[in-house]
């Protein structure tokens, strides 16, 4: 096994100024901020990182990212906080549910669509490739919209990225649909799920209506 150097504490963080800072193992260091916080690799760690596990930088924030480190040490990590069963478990689901496509090029295994909400949300789209969904929209708060009814702007899907997101088409249409049947339909909410009908666009969609006081 590679045999890693301990490196000075960071002072500062991509996140703001490090507040806390705990070398779990040597050149992996677990940080806090003001804001947020995550680990963050020496340079010897970050070239040392698999192909299908390394970012572009050193900093892997604490929401989703920081699994990829984890999972690629783990056998480092035995007697830390980080190297107990349940935190490993955790690392390697945290990976498959938003990094699916590393895990299965790291460890040779599919991960399936309900492991993972990028494989979901990537599934979703595709399948409304072609469609026109619901994009932006507007409560009845606004002036153009009825009240009961939900205003919004409606594209065509054209294509979906390794995360799940859409890419739509230029054309827009400006549409309405009964709030009811909105909150029923799950997204994508495609026109026509939503039974909705196509209005002229306004000339100013964010104003809101004036309401008389109880």
């Amino acid at each position: 096994m590679q045999q890693f150097a301990n490196t000075p504490r960071p002072e500062e963080s991509i996140w703001g100024g490090v507040q806390t800072a705990d070398e779990v193992i040597p050149g992996l260091w677990l940080v806090t901020t003001p804001s947020h916080g995550g680990i963050i690799l020496s340079d010897e760690r970050q070239a040392a990182m698999p192909d299908a596990l390394r970012l572009d930088h050193r900093s892997y924030e604490e929401d989703c990212n920081w699994a990829l480190p984890v999972l690629a040490f783990e056998a480092e990590f035995a007697g830390t906080e980080l190297g107990k069963p349940d935190r490993l478990q955790h690392a390697r689901d945290t990976v498959c549910c938003w990094h699916p496509d590393r895990y299965t090029a790291f460890a040779g295994e599919t991960v399936a669509e309900n492991q993972s909400y990028v494989l979901t949300e990537r599934a979703k789209y595709q399948r409304v490739i072609g469609q026109v969904i619901a994009c932006s929209a507007f409560g009845d708060w606004a002036q153009w919209v009825p009240d009961g009814m939900v205003g919004f702007v409606a594209r065509e899907v054209t294509a979906v990225d390794h995360l799940g997101h859409a890419s739509y088409g230029a054309d827009e249409q400006w549409m309405l649909a009964d709030k009811g049947r909105w909150d029923a339909t799950e997204t994508p909410r495609t026109v026509e799920q939503l039974g909705a009908t196509i209005v002229d666009k306004p000339a100013n969609p964010s104003a809101r209506k004036v309401r008389n006081a109880a």
